[in-house]
């Protein structure tokens, strides 16, 4: 599946495909004369475009409207976007489960899946889960690895644009992973990899909480949290893929860091260590004084750090996922640390999409860089400058 200009090389054509695709994609199985009206394009322009985008395998003939048979004459030909021309992946790579999505050209999800892994397992072994997750989902719905047009990844860690994670604390064996390479040897489509609260910060402004904002925060809330941010519409990564990164501000003159605040004892929590973390949890809740002194503390830490972004970048909207999203006491504290500091306050709300977040912005990821391909889209939310 080429280009949708094929060897033309004229900007015009260009434009016109896209234009004539981007209709046909939104409308309900349109006529000619529909793609005309939407378009502006001339009636000669659309049937040229429909023509090549038929030769292409984008585009198919939809069977007539109901009742349009019983009506007199020939009903006019009605032509439908072919979502299942191709087929996406989003990928999640986490601590402790990955997960994948499955979508057609669309992006709409027909199949997902997920696989336990152990937060002590080795780069290897983590990308065997992967890969096994992805078989799986791919099994189920019956779809073929070469009909993939591309794969997305959501990974912690700094990642560079080849798909190297420059540094990565949070897995065992991550810090300087060609995962991008590792990876591309198991498919014959582009692989993209993105950090994964950069990802879940393009699915909350997809599908998600931040629907309605272009200047959005995304918080991954955890012991180490990260931050991904859309600036005018546009996934922010930093200079070096390092923006968002909240969770070193331990590192600018306070010296306990997230593992302390959260520990009852003398002893730092383990980062990766969920028990552990759930126990702390559950005492506070049961009323005891030391772990609710313990909560409180990572919440303030989580506060100051999630407010000094927002100070920063002035977003319209902060959106608060990950672990610690769901504990009571978050959000206030939040609203109230903003008000006091940000001249107009940017809204507070949870994720809409949950644990399904990173995968959903990696399925994003794929789906950008199908249309930068396909549908002469250059400006798309996680295009790289």
């Amino acid at each position: 599946m080429g280009r949708l200009t094929g060897g033309d090389p004229s900007l015009l054509r260009r434009i016109n495909s896209a234009v004539v695709l981007h209709a046909l994609r939104g409308a309900h199985s349109p006529t000619l004369t529909d793609l005309t009206r939407i378009t502006g394009l001339s009636r000669p322009t659309v049937e040229g475009v429909v023509e090549g985008l038929f030769e292409a395998g984008l585009v198919v003939e939809a069977g007539p409207e109901d009742g349009a048979a019983r009506r007199q004459g020939r009903p006019a030909r009605r032509f439908r976007f072919r979502a299942e021309a191709g087929y996406l992946l989003g990928v999640e790579i986490g601590s402790h489960r990955v997960s994948a999505l499955l979508s057609g050209l669309d992006g709409r999800i027909i199949g997902a899946g997920s696989r336990e892994v152990s937060e002590t397992a080795c780069a290897d072994d983590r990308l065997d889960q992967v890969r096994g997750v992805i078989a799986d989902v791919l099994r189920r719905t019956g779809v073929a690895r070469s009909s993939l047009r591309a794969v997305g990844v959501g990974s912690p860690g700094i990642v560079e644009a080849d798909g190297t994670v420059r540094l990565g604390t949070a897995l065992p064996d991550w810090t300087g992973l060609p995962l991008g390479e590792r990876l591309r040897r198991s498919f014959r489509c582009p692989v993209l990899v993105e950090n994964d609260a950069n990802a879940a910060a393009v699915a909350e402004h997809w599908k998600g909480a931040a629907t309605e904002s272009d200047d959005i925060v995304f918080v991954l809330a955890g012991l180490s949290p990260g931050a991904g941010s859309l600036i005018g519409g546009r996934l922010h990564r930093g200079f070096g893929g390092a923006a968002g990164e909240i969770g070193a501000l331990h590192l600018l003159g306070r010296d306990v860091t997230p593992e302390h605040l959260l520990s009852t004892t003398d002893t730092p929590l383990d980062p990766l260590d969920e028990h552990a973390v759930a126990a702390v949890f559950a005492e506070a809740r049961h009323g005891d004084a030391g772990a609710r002194a313990a909560v409180e503390r990572f919440i303030q830490r989580l506060v100051h750090d999630v407010a000094a972004l927002a100070l920063a970048l002035d977003p319209e909207l902060v959106v608060v996922g990950g672990w610690a999203a769901g504990l009571d006491g978050v959000l206030d504290p939040l609203r109230d640390e903003l008000a006091r500091y940000c001249l107009r306050p940017p809204r507070v709300a949870l994720s809409l999409l949950g644990e399904a977040a990173v995968a959903t912005g990696a399925l994003r990821l794929a789906l950008d860089h199908v249309e930068e391909q396909l549908f002469a889209v250059e400006g798309t939310v996680t295009a790289r400058r």
